[in-house]
C-alpha cells in the first residue's frame, strides 16, 4: 500500500493518470509489469464523475466488468451475483434501480468502490478516495483498502489526511513536482520534507515565459 501525497499541484493527479494509462508522459515512460495492463483499476476524483448522467447504480457498477463482457455484451446469471455482492460488501445493498444523481457523496463513492470490486484487479488507483466524504463511509472503505492488501493487491491512494496516510499506509511518496522522499512512511512524512515539498511547490510559476532554445 502506497499513498502519494504533496500540497496541491505537485502532480500528484497527473502522475496517477499516467499510470492508469489516461494520459501520456511529454517525457520519460511508465512501466508495468507485462500481462498486468489489464489488471489496472483506477478510481478518478469524484468531482469527475458526472453525476446527470441518466444511469443506475446498478448500472455503472456492472461497468466494471466491461473487459469481461465487451461493450455491448450481456450480463450472465454469475456477473448479476457480482455486481449485487459488491454493493452488498460496501452497504449499498436495495439501492440497486436508483438514478446516480440521487446518491449523496459518500453513497457515490461506496458505489465506485463496488465498480472497483467486480473489477478485480491486481493494482488498484485511487485518487483522493475519502476526500468530502462522512467518517463512517471513510473507515468502511479503508477497511476494504486493507482487504486489498491482504489479499496482495498493488493500492496506490492519493490522499490528503496524512494522519491517515500515517496509520494505513505503510510506503509513502512525497511529491512536489518531482520526488521529495519515497518509502516508509514514517521516514517520509517528516517535518523537514513536508516543509520542502511545500516550498518547492511554491517556487513554480505556472505562468513564467517560455525560454527561446539556446
Amino acid at each position: 500500500m502506497l499513498a502519494i501525497v504533496g500540497p496541491n499541484g505537485a502532480g500528484k493527479s497527473t502522475l496517477m493518470k499516467g499510470m492508469a494509462g489516461a494520459l501520456n508522459p511529454l517525457s520519460g515512460g511508465i512501466e508495468i509489469a507485462r500481462g498486468t495492463r489489464g489488471g489496472v483499476a483506477y478510481l478518478p476524483q469524484a468531482a469527475e464523475i458526472d453525476k446527470s448522467f441518466p444511469i443506475t447504480v446498478f448500472e455503472l457498477v456492472a461497468m466494471g466488468l466491461w473487459r469481461r463482457t465487451g461493450l455491448f455484451g450481456g450480463l450472465s446469471k454469475a456477473d448479476r451475483h457480482a455486481v449485487e455482492h459488491a454493493l452488498a460488501a460496501v452497504g449499498l445493498t436495495g439501492f440497486e434501480a436508483r438514478a446516480i444523481g440521487t446518491l449523496s457523496g459518500g453513497q457515490v463513492q461506496r458505489m465506485l468502490f463496488a465498480r472497483l470490486l467486480v473489477q478485480d484487479a491486481s493494482i488498484i488507483l485511487l485518487d483522493e478516495p475519502f476526500t468530502a466524504i462522512d467518517a463512517k463511509t471513510t473507515a468502511d472503505l479503508l477497511d476494504l483498502v486493507r482487504r486489498w492488501n491482504t489479499e496482495k493487491r498493488t493500492v496506490v491512494a492519493i490522499l490528503h489526511d496524512l494522519e491517515t496516510v500515517r496509520q494505513a499506509f505503510p510506503q509513502s511518496l512525497l511529491l512536489a513536482r518531482r520526488v521529495v522522499a519515497w518509502g516508509a512512511t514514517s521516514d517520509v512524512l517528516t517535518p523537514e520534507n513536508l516543509l520542502a515539498a511545500r516550498r518547492m511547490t511554491e517556487a513554480f510559476d505556472d505562468h513564467a515565459a517560455i525560454c527561446a532554445a539556446a
